[in-house]
């Protein structure tokens, strides 16, 4: 029977450096005024301002401010989100890592008193798991970065003057406290480490992982050395520079690429897929900043081979697509990361401008459709992932291509950047994350790295020279754009750890870029920059034609279609019937198909009820991954005011809100009967507002007859399954009646449980509440356009760009599935109207030899591409390193809400709605 769940010399740094980053000052782009650049850079230091100062007026001490609620989140008093919350280590992390951006941006004073704060309230010894590799970058990188800011400020002779290296001293402190991570055979760390304990006993709660990612044993470097040669304790270097060692070791020879996790005691690659996003990103990185900093001139080696290895094989621009380190030419997925965006950039350093501006700009163009990156996006640069935790990423290749070229293009995609964080991620506490960038909905976070690291990249972008207090080119960036001197190559470094080298390295002088290529010789034609934009900005313009529906070569038309299907239609139940397919209802609201082929009245019935079952699978699974495009409720009265996007599905029926570029804005009353089975009794209120109906009773188009007969201009439909929310259930489409639905001329919308229960209590609160259906979060300054506005809103705003959503559509692909006298396959229930296969995940199934068994789905024969879930920052590349059954239980695990509120408000379920969100955006994370 077949199953389905349809669930680098001493002196060369510097002048390496110094060559990447002169541009060519010709350009096609028109220049940029002088005043609209510093009203940008002036711009930048707001926006900064407004997340900083939130977070220490609402957060610090600790570690993340929550801006939708105006708190702070401390690890153990919030519920637990899984790995990303192991950035989180009670040390004050934010103000930790945004030290060298408070000097960068000359707000001294400031830094004064945060390094004050940092001395008198941060402690080291807590008893808590944190990641090695997060620790490393953000907290040992923010204080190395911010002893270097200080003394340079205390040489400036006006500042720092009481500056003893107290914040060197806590960075040594921390470095031993991380060193005990490094007790393995190979020298890669243990993901994680006990602050007080270490890995090794019962009391680490650690120690027990024996995965970790690449980037995370390959990204500290940087760091290590810094400490070393700042203290003179060589140990630091000597473990980063073995751990680095032994990754090298372990490439695959002949493609010179490496895997995504690797066993850190045996050294075999756990997962084979390889690319420059999440998971291996820094790795690349550090290898050739390595050289940069410290002079050694087999991290460029290294650096230039695996450089080469990734423009032969994962470089087909302008994408960057992960292939399989044993078979490169394989692609591993179809689809690309947000953390890729660093890339570019890297590029520039390494001084392959072109690659570098093709990448970047389908970069640019997939932001201008969708407003931020998502986290992943297709080959064809639809949504993947939706998510968007405020990377700064692109942010930090646009400043380098503009470093590169001078071309003032990417001022104007930098404007881009800050418009959007403006008109979509901006809230009164900070600057939250995006939970979807298609409806604008958000997320209760505000990530340090978005303080370390964006508002640098932005900052120097709009900046003139004399706006900087020193020269950014005596500095690295490492990964979270810490500032590390450059004169740090001349500092003192041994090493007492043996290395993992197997024989003395001979460097090879073919494997050398010793000089950087001058830009003025690529760029001999001003339009050069412009005509390599052009065919990218127009293959990802035209990237949305849907795909043709599915048919299969060579096979007649069965008498029912899957996407037809519906499972209270009489017609259809006897089509299966004749077919052997019956239907079982199940309790948690789904149906089950199962075929018996002895059942079906002909073997041509069978053998249509076999294609109509792989039909099925196939649909759903094809919608599974597609992700329906959701549309929003947007609540734009008071207290309110567009702040709360409730994310929505659509009908099949009825006005399309995609099509319309104002949505339907109006207020919501509740239709009696609630069910809207029956005509509506209270019509007078219905009639010109936006009518709430349950779902349940009957079908989603008869309810949608009787309100829009009622004079109601709008419906949505709230979900009955008490406790279904968007975040742990995937949105479908409401689906007709099986006859025309013409008649239906207005918008329906459908709810889950817990975003509707948020508008029926804003309504029982405040009584009169606007909301406006679109098919995404509009900004505030469209929706009050004309009207006195609620609060500040930033100047620049521009219109909204229409996004180019995927839809579910039939199949365009097939697998074929083994035939069986019994097949199998639950899906979903949309209330008794429909069977739809969007809400649900499918797997193909091989053949039964028991017809009496169950099968259980077998992976996907490229297991490194199986989609499971988006990456949740570098923080999340540490979760590679644990078992997948730990990782199952812990998804599996409620998350703990808060017991001593007595009766909720509109506020706390709106914060207890978006704390239940963890588990679902954690997801699983063999994937980033």
């Amino acid at each position: 029977m077949y199953i389905a769940t349809i669930s680098p010399t001493t002196t060369m740094p510097a002048v390496l450096f110094s060559l990447m980053l002169l541009g060519a000052l010709c350009s096609l782009g028109q220049a940029m005024s002088r005043e609209e650049r510093h009203r940008l850079r002036n711009q930048v230091v707001e926006m900064f301002d407004h997340a900083y100062q939130n977070y220490m007026d609402h957060a610090y001490p600790a570690d993340e401010l929550m801006p939708l609620t105006c708190r702070g989140r401390v690890r153990g008093l919030e519920p637990s989100r899984g790995d990303v919350d192991d950035a989180l280590g009670k040390f004050s992390l934010t103000l930790i890592d945004t030290l060298d951006t408070l000097v960068l941006l000359n707000k001294t004073t400031e830094f004064e008193a945060a390094v004050r704060r940092v001395l008198s309230d941060v402690r080291l010894d807590n008893d808590i798991v944190v990641s090695v590799f997060e620790t490393n970058i953000r907290v040992l990188g923010g204080l190395l970065g911010g002893h270097s800011m200080a003394v340079m400020l205390k040489e400036g002779g006006q500042h720092m003057q009481w500056y003893q290296d107290e914040l060197l001293h806590m960075a040594k402190e921390l470095g031993f406290r991380l060193l005990p991570a490094f007790n393995t055979s190979s020298g890669l760390p243990y993901p994680r480490v006990n602050l007080k304990f270490g890995v090794r006993g019962p009391e680490t709660r650690t120690g027990t992982e024996t995965d970790t990612c690449t980037a995370c044993a390959g990204t500290i470097i940087l760091e290590f050395a810094a400490l070393s040669r700042f203290t003179g304790e060589p140990v630091f270097e000597a473990h980063a520079r073995r751990a680095l060692d032994f990754l090298w070791e372990k490439r695959q020879r002949n493609s010179n690429l490496v895997g995504t996790t690797i066993n850190i005691h045996s050294g075999e690659w756990v997962r084979r897929d390889s690319g420059v996003g999440a998971g291996i990103d820094s790795y690349y990185e550090y290898l050739l900043k390595a050289y940069i900093l410290l002079g050694d001139d087999v991290f460029l080696q290294r650096f230039n081979i695996h450089y080469a290895s990734i423009m032969k094989y994962i470089s087909q621009p302008p994408l960057l697509l992960d292939v399989h380190i044993h078979k490169p030419l394989l692609p591993a997925r179809t689809w690309m990361d947000s953390l890729l965006a660093f890339f570019p950039g890297l590029q520039v350093l390494k001084g392959d401008i072109r690659p570098a501006i093709e990448t970047h700009e389908m970069l640019y163009q997939v932001t201008k459709k969708h407003n931020f990156l998502p986290e992943a996006f297709t080959t064809d640069f639809r949504v993947h992932w939706a998510q968007h935790p405020l990377r700064p990423e692109f942010a930090e290749s646009t400043y380098f291509l503009y470093k590169a070229t001078g071309d003032p293009y990417y001022l104007e995609a930098g404007r881009t950047i800050l418009d959007n964080l403006n008109r979509f991620a901006r809230v009164p506490c900070g600057f939250a994350a995006m939970k979807d960038v298609r409806t604008g909905s958000h997320e209760d976070r505000m990530d340090s790295f978005f303080l370390a690291e964006m508002f640098k990249y932005l900052f120097l972008l709009f900046a003139d020279a004399e706006d900087l207090p020193f020269d950014v080119e005596d500095y690295v960036f490492t990964t979270e754009a810490h500032l590390l001197p450059l004169s740090l190559s001349t500092g003192p470094h041994s090493s007492s750890i043996p290395s993992n080298r197997t024989s003395k390295e001979e460097l090879d002088d073919s494997n050398f870029d010793w000089t950087c290529p001058n830009t003025r010789l690529l760029f001999p034609d001003p339009a050069y920059p412009s005509n390599l934009r052009e065919p990218i900005r127009s293959a990802v313009d035209k990237s949305c034609p849907r795909p043709a529906p599915y048919r299969e070569p060579g096979m007649g038309h069965p008498p029912l279609r899957a996407q037809d299907f519906m499972a209270n239609n009489p017609e259809h139940l006897e089509l299966l019937r004749r077919m052997g397919v019956s239907l079982i209802h199940l309790k948690d609201g789904r149906v089950q198909l199962v075929q018996h082929a002895t059942q079906a009245v002909s073997a041509v019935a069978a053998e249509d009820g076999v294609r109509f079952m792989q039909d099925m699978m196939e649909l759903s699974s094809q919608q599974q991954k597609e992700q329906l495009p959701p549309r929003a409720i947007q609540i734009v009265s008071h207290p309110f005011f567009g702040r709360v996007v409730l994310t929505a599905g659509p009908a099949q029926f009825g006005i399309d809100l995609s099509k319309s570029s104002t949505g339907l804005r109006g207020f919501a009353t509740v239709a009696e009967p609630y069910s809207g089975c029956s005509e509506i009794t209270n019509a007078e209120y219905v009639r010109g507002h936006i009518a709430l109906l349950q779902r349940g009773q009957c079908m989603f188009a008869e309810k949608a007859r009787h309100i829009q007969k009622a004079g109601a201009i709008g419906g949505i439909v709230i979900d009955d399954n008490e406790g279904s929310s968007s975040d742990t259930a995937p949105l479908f489409q409401m689906a007709g009646d099986g006859r025309s639905t013409d008649d239906i001329t207005m918008p329906l919308l459908f709810l889950f449980h817990k975003e509707g229960n948020i508008l029926l209590e804003a309504l029982k609160e405040y009584r009169e509440v606007e909301v406006l259906l679109s098919d995404k979060a509009r900004d505030r300054a469209t929706i009050f356009k004309g009207k006195p506005l609620p609060g500040r809103l930033i100047e620049g705003s521009v219109d909204v760009e229409e996004d180019c959503l995927t839809e579910a559509t039939t199949p365009t692909s097939f697998e074929p599935i083994g035939q069986s006298q019994m097949s199998t396959l639950e899906v979903d229930e949309l209330a008794p109207e429909q069977v739809t296969p969007s809400q649900q995940e499918v797997s193909p199934v091989e053949q039964d030899t028991s017809p009496a068994e169950e099968v259980t789905p077998p992976e996907e024969e490229a297991s490194p591409a199986e989609d499971v879930g988006p990456p949740e920052e570098e923080a999340t590349e540490a979760d590679l390193a644990r078992p997948k059954e730990e990782r199952d239980s812990e998804d599996r695990e409620e998350p703990e809400g808060d017991t001593d509120s007595s009766s909720q408000s509109v506020d706390e379920l709106l914060a207890d709605w978006r704390e239940d969100l963890e588990a679902f955006q954690q997801m699983e994370k063999d994937e980033l």
